[in-house]
């Protein structure tokens, strides 16, 4: 027997789909704001898994990947539960905005409290009525704005099953990341529910690539916990663990001229950009200062010394990585298509 399952007081039975709307917040203006949820249980056993986007307002391409996750026959026949929360953050969302209307960010306010601000409220709110009935999780993201990330993992690379899960979800890069203070992850992982955060894109933006490869992604880690059929026609991409990643700042004012993008190999004393004045006059030169993957990009064509510009992830083989970056865009996108990745 499939044990009764109830989110927000409204119980889903065994092979049902139910839309629920969890009360979040109530404005000054009378107006209550609901956290909409999308709970589909199969008629099965099996694990529990949460599927988050917009913990973050500005971060949009999550939002995008759930709509289409819901449209996959795959779903069909589903075992265990599967719980998609397309907008957390619905205040941030409405403002645009990375933050909740009290400044805070909320993947900072974790585990939160009932009697708290309105971002620890909130967190509180959803470990209650979803994370603390969930074996597992996928928070999704993107870069800040005017930031790109590659399509990339980050987890607790050093626990096994959560190096299976990140793994198995089909990207180049794994970035094995520390647990920041107030995160989901950090509260998640306190309830014994182990998360991978998915991070591609830039926000306020969608990205086609950072969309497919989420989508693919997430039905791998459901075919990988048995809880739907593994596609026979998915590629396989190997990933790579990166123990290690930095942010390489200007080291002038300027004018930027990139020479190295988004996805590509660099190798230590690469020139990644050139940075001069506005007449072209002075022109100085930014280089690797060890060898990785771009993995982190800011679009803005100008710097203030100081500011960062490339986020680029350590690899042994670097050059193995580039071939699986190119492998994964070439998979999700056609060739007269501009991506993230070019």
């Amino acid at each position: 027997m499939v044990e009764p399952f109830e989110v927000a007081g409204v119980e889903v039975k065994a092979g049902e789909s139910k839309t629920i709307e969890i009360p979040a917040a109530r404005l000054y203006t009378d107006v209550e704001t609901n956290i909409p949820v999308r709970i589909i249980r199969g008629k099965r056993k099996g694990p529990t898994v949460f599927i988050s986007a917009a913990i973050h307002g500005d971060e949009l391409n999550g939002i995008e990947i759930i709509r289409r996750l819901l449209t996959k026959k795959q779903l069909n026949t589903l075992k265990g539960t599967l719980i998609l929360i397309p907008i957390l953050n619905v205040l941030g969302v409405l403002n645009q905005s990375r933050y909740l209307p009290d400044r805070r960010d909320l993947n900072r306010s974790f585990p939160g409290t009932s009697k708290g601000s309105l971002a620890g409220r909130l967190a509180h709110l959803f470990l209650q009525e979803i994370v603390s009935k969930c074996n597992y999780g996928i928070d999704l993201h993107t870069g800040a704005i005017h930031r790109s990330n590659l399509p990339q993992i980050r987890a607790d690379l050093d626990d096994e099953e959560t190096l299976a899960m990140a793994r198995a979800f089909g990207v180049p890069v794994l970035l094995n990341s520390n647990i920041r203070d107030g995160s989901l992850r950090g509260a998640a992982g306190e309830m014994g529910c182990k998360v991978l955060l998915y991070e591609a894109g830039e926000a306020l933006r969608f990205d086609e690539l950072s969309i497919q490869a989420g989508v693919s992604g997430i039905l791998n880690v459901l075919a990988h916990l048995q809880m739907i059929r593994k596609s026979r026609t998915s590629k396989a991409l190997e990933p790579y663990v990166a123990r290690s990643s930095n942010w390489i700042r200007a080291n002038s004012s300027g004018i930027v001229s990139v020479k190295a993008r988004l996805g590509d190999s660099v190798e230590k004393g690469d020139v990644i950009a050139e940075i001069g004045d506005p007449l072209g006059d002075n022109t100085i030169e930014l280089k690797a200062p060890f060898s990785g993957i771009v993995i982190g990009q800011s679009n803005i064509p100008l710097v203030h010394e100081g500011e960062a510009m490339y986020h680029i992830a350590a690899f042994r083989k670097v050059d193995n990585v580039g071939e699986e970056v190119e492998l994964m865009s070439d998979t999700f996108l056609p060739d007269d298509y501009t991506s993230l990745v070019q």
